[in-house]
């Protein structure tokens, strides 16, 4: 029989973490083997449960702290939880690439989305991005997210951003001479605003225009579980991708 690997989720007792626990209890290759939340100390909890990967679906005021401490336990890191910066993100590559350059051999995945649907949905909108004048996000989510504009916003906008400047395009039109307020958040050039309402979970659209035309990229997530797929996903492959990875786009075949 193939050995399960062994998988501790911190931030077990939130939604996504209850959420994340039940997929991997349901997965025959899979063994949960810590739960792990406020007051647990994360480094010592991943050590003794013997857990080869973390999932970290916590809050961003301690999510960076926790995948050192994964790090330094000798686990691999799955990060759903947002608040990243480009800072968080340099710090822990080169903290994994410290330790793997003593051979650890050790993975992190930092997934804004683990939506099939959203992470299609950005690549969707980047690939367009390069023939359309203008382009905004609007992500519409519930009203406990702690941080806004979203993880999944920030990269669809930095991948459009991306995208406009490799086919040399100018910056979007925009004659707004005040209420700049009332535009959004600016990533990259690139206009996002977010909207926080109850009944919703998780939500995107990108908004793409030219003279005489418009394309909408809009994706919805109704239930946590649509997310579980993506993290199953990430779990079982990050042993494979030594290093950083941030977005789960890499690890899908999408030519």
């Amino acid at each position: 029989m193939t050995e399960k690997t062994r998988v501790a989720v911190l931030g077990a007792a939130g939604r996504m973490g209850a959420t994340t626990c039940a997929a991997i209890e349901a997965a025959a290759d899979l063994d949960l083997v810590a739960r792990v939340d406020v007051g647990d100390d994360v480094g010592t909890a991943v050590r003794d449960s013997g857990a080869q990967v973390a999932v970290d679906f916590t809050v961003p005021s301690v999510t960076e702290a926790n995948v050192h401490a994964v790090l330094d336990a000798g686990a691999h890191a799955v990060v759903g939880a947002t608040g990243w910066t480009d800072e968080s993100l340099a710090r822990v590559s080169e903290h994994v690439d410290r330790l793997n350059a003593g051979g650890a051999g050790l993975g992190v995945v930092v997934a804004p989305n683990f939506g099939l649907s959203a992470v299609l949905a950005m690549q969707f909108a980047a690939k367009a991005a390069a023939y359309f004048e203008s382009a905004e996000v609007i992500e519409l989510h519930h009203p406990n997210k702690v941080d806004a504009p979203s993880g999944t916003a920030r990269h669809t906008a930095t991948a459009i951003a991306a995208a406009r400047r490799d086919a040399g395009l100018p910056a979007m039109p925009d004659a707004t001479a005040e209420g700049w307020d009332a535009r959004g958040a600016d990533v990259d050039g690139v206009r996002v605003h977010a909207v926080r309402l109850r009944g919703l979970v998780a939500h995107e659209e990108v908004l793409l225009g030219n003279p005489g035309e418009q394309l909408v990229i809009r994706q919805d997530s109704f239930d946590r579980v649509s997310f579980m797929p993506g993290v199953l996903l990430a779990v079982r492959q990050v042993a494979t991708r030594p290093g950083l990875t941030v977005g789960l786009e890499h690890l899908l075949d999408l030519g």
